[in-house]
């Protein structure tokens, strides 16, 4: 994690207000905190979530997603650098493999984002992925909704790297930039995990090696079968850099402009908004049922209706609407339903 700046002194017991307040105010100790009470699923939870709600919807979030070794932290740290050129204030959710023994992130110290360590208008954070598939942690929704309100102009979320299942970011950012390297036989990995649907730009990274253009014809081609773009749908750029040099990187910014652009004329932006919402949504509920349920397995119910599953008295299906329905009733005031 960097911290930009020291900020004032905050209890450890500090109110949740009072930490939403300091971290609106500038303060990296107060972001550092609520994002670490996000990442434990505190149960302060609820009241920072409804004190953040009103100040958040301005972020520009941008998502950056693709193989190991594609040079994605060096993408990240040079786009921090472009965006920080522009005046923007810019905030770095980059998401890590987990330790097997702590949990906590294995590549936490972010050493390719070292240089923007004493920037005040960059804040960078690591976040485990603790097992959750798709490339993200389960907590970024979330943490996202903290340097939103904490007034970031941009939120770059850098996905942990692996490979074919991480798609979930197309459903979290605003644009999503898909990053390939010559020589890794990216252009046949796009097609085959269906990166063609969620990249907004393509990024050809280490353009300075032998068959970076290739790599850069083949993903010109794969695009143009898609056929024209038009109407809603946005035909994806492709963009060769040198990230270790920042070549290139103005051009992504452009890319991401164009696109921030497109998406606002024909309300495609506001249409992803809502369903990242929805997403957050059904992913809360999720956990608060599955939270429920955990309190059932013990319980008379689940063990007489597994019961008589397994008699072959009830299917799965029956017996599954049995349990919403003592739920429901238990949330109403209602008895438990069995048999």
């Amino acid at each position: 994690m960097v911290l930009p700046a020291p900020g004032p002194a905050l209890a450890r017991s500090a109110a949740p207000a009072d930490l939403v307040d300091a971290a609106v105010a500038g303060s990296p100790r107060a972001l550092a905190r609520l994002i670490s009470l996000v990442e434990d699923a505190s149960p302060q939870l609820r009241e920072i979530m409804a004190l953040l709600a009103p100040r958040t919807g301005r972020a520009q979030v941008i998502g950056l997603t693709g193989s190991p070794g594609v040079g994605k932290s060096t993408s990240t740290s040079a786009l921090v650098g472009a965006f920080r050129a522009r005046g923007l204030r810019v905030g770095v959710l980059a998401i890590d493999p987990s330790s097997p023994f702590s949990g906590g992130a294995l590549l936490g110290d972010r050493v390719r984002m070292q240089q923007h360590a004493t920037d005040p208008g960059v804040y960078i954070r690591s976040l485990a992925s603790r097992g959750h598939l798709g490339g993200l942690s389960w907590a970024t929704p979330q943490a996202l909704r903290v340097l939103d309100a904490a007034g970031f102009d941009v939120v770059l979320v850098e996905t942990v790297g692996v490979g074919q299942a991480e798609v979930d970011i197309a459903s979290l950012a605003d644009t999503t930039l898909v990053l390939l390297a010559p020589g890794m036989g990216d252009g046949v990995q796009a097609a085959k995990a269906g990166i063609l649907e969620i990249a907004d730009v393509f990024v050809v990274n280490k353009a300075d090696r032998d068959g970076a253009e290739h790599t850069y014809r083949e993903l010109k081609h794969m695009i143009a079968l898609t056929g024209p773009a038009g109407g809603q749908r946005w035909q994806p750029p492709v963009v060769k850099t040198v990230a270790s040099r920042s070549e290139g990187v103005d051009e992504i910014v452009d890319a991401i402009v164009d696109h921030r652009a497109w998406m606002v004329e024909r309300g495609v932006l506001d249409a992803r908004r809502r369903r990242r919402a929805a997403d957050e949504i059904e992913q809360i509920a999720l956990t608060e049922l599955r939270a429920r349920m955990g309190g059932l397995r013990d319980a008379t119910l689940l063990d007489a209706l597994a019961g008589e599953v397994v008699a072959g008295a009830l299917d799965p299906y029956t017996a599954a609407e049995r349990v919403i329905a003592s739920m429901t009733a238990s949330a109403t005031g209602g008895g438990t339903i069995i048999g």
